[in-house]
């Protein structure tokens, strides 16, 4: 076994998703033909699925940081969903 202590589909010491990455400068690797479709896609069709990506994360992250942090109001939990969705920016 690697450097990476694997139990129950978990790791522990270093993230999963770093194990996982193909190139540690990537976050991810479009497949070919997936990057084909989204070339065949409109300007507004490619809009309107960034759109749809950024609410559903929203979304997520609201209902992760309320299940982490019950104690929390919810003007912190949208404050934190912000600050992580700008990369710390606002």
């Amino acid at each position: 076994m690697n450097q990476y202590t694997v139990h129950s589909g978990l790791m522990f010491g270093d993230r999963w998703c770093d194990y996982l990455r193909l190139d540690r400068g990537q976050i991810e690797v479009l497949d070919d033909a997936m990057a084909e479709i989204l070339r065949a896609k409109t300007p507004a069709e490619r809009i309107r699925i960034g759109c749809e990506i950024w609410i559903s994360t929203h979304k997520m992250l609201t209902a992760h940081l309320k299940t982490t942090h019950p104690d929390w109001v919810l003007e912190k939990v949208n404050r934190e969903v912000v600050r992580r969705m700008s990369h710390g920016t606002v």
